[in-house]
């Protein structure tokens, strides 16, 4: 058996597995609220508990973090994971860990077509690059390079570079950003967080009774939903802002991988405002970027649908350390 693990700042999944070409079987999920564990180990306690009667043959964790020497330290909360320290807690030999974007990115050539809603069709290439970015907790993004005819994922920390302001507006935004945390990032913009940081910026000077009452984990959702219905207008400025600046980080990102094969759309946040995103908004900031514009339009955009896309994608690559001779 293989078991995956989708490690957010949120929440963290582990699945069981079995091996099934091209993409493993699904036997048993289980979910955990990250932030009320003290460590991994302490998730891989409950887990082993819940799930201890099965022979484990690979496990291939996906982290929202930078990974070195298969260790990371997560970006969202305070947590040290190691595969050493799997090795020793399950006694499995082949344990890798992967950045949460390399582990999603991984699930993009087994997605069926149910589980993507298209953007925009495009002309995909067969021996091009493909893409993937998602705005969640925080931002993450991924290169897939076309090696030998297969697709093969490249990690990076793309979100923490630099916020690339489009208009005298959002220049005003990196103003604030800058004032508040020293420098503006693209995660500052796009996540989860990114969105209360332009609900600020819309609401400068004023309350926003959708937001009383309303902890700090709630708060992205609640600004989404009353974007999406129109109950605040400020709330409705911000998410165009998000969804306009998500579809130029996501031209950008197809513009340095020549992602002709394809951008995928990932994340939490993608699906619950897809509404915003079938407006035009972000396609019209993902081609408009002249003198490419005609490349970017041919490249095929999706979102991805299914929550669990990251974890398959992992089981995906502890399958490859089965097989792999």
């Amino acid at each position: 058996m293989i078991v995956s693990g989708d490690v957010g700042g949120t929440k963290t999944l582990l699945g069981v597995f079995e091996p099934a070409a091209p993409r493993p079987r699904l036997v048993a999920t289980h979910e955990y609220a990250t932030a009320e564990y003290g460590s991994f180990v302490e998730i891989l306690d409950e887990f082993e508990r819940a799930d201890s009667a099965r022979a484990i043959d690979a496990v291939v964790v996906g982290v929202a973090g930078p990974v070195v020497g298969n260790a990371a330290r997560l970006t969202n909360i305070t947590w040290d994971i190691t595969a050493a320290e799997i090795v020793q807690r399950l006694g499995v030999r082949r344990v890798q860990l992967l950045n949460d974007l390399h582990a999603l990115a991984s699930s993009v050539d087994v997605l069926t077509a149910d589980e993507v809603v298209v953007l925009q069709e495009g002309t995909p290439r067969a021996d091009g690059n493909a893409a993937v970015i998602a705005a969640g907790t925080g931002l993450g993004q991924a290169v897939l390079h076309r090696v030998g005819g297969r697709l093969c994922p490249a990690a990076s920390e793309g979100g923490h570079a630099d916020f690339a302001a489009r208009t005298d507006r959002e220049l005003e935004l990196v103003k604030m950003l800058r004032e508040r945390f020293g420098r503006a990032e693209v995660e500052q913009v796009l996540s989860g967080p990114g969105l209360v940081n332009l609900h600020r910026f819309t609401h400068r000077g004023g309350q926003c009774e959708m937001l009383e009452g309303v902890d700090e984990a709630e708060a992205p959702a609640r600004i989404s939903q009353a974007g999406l219905s129109g109950r605040c207008q400020q709330c409705a400025d911000a998410l165009r802002m998000f969804v306009s600046a998500y579809g130029a980080e996501a031209g950008n990102l197809a513009l340095r991988g020549m992602a002709t094969s394809g951008v995928y759309v990932g994340g939490g946040i993608a699906p619950k405002i897809l509404p915003a995103l079938k407006t035009g908004v972000f396609m019209d900031a993902f081609v408009t970027k002249e003198p490419m514009r005609e490349l970017l339009e041919r490249v095929p955009v999706k979102v991805i649908l299914n929550p669990e896309a990251g974890l398959i994608g992992a089981a995906v690559h502890a399958q490859s350390l089965i097989t792999r001779v």
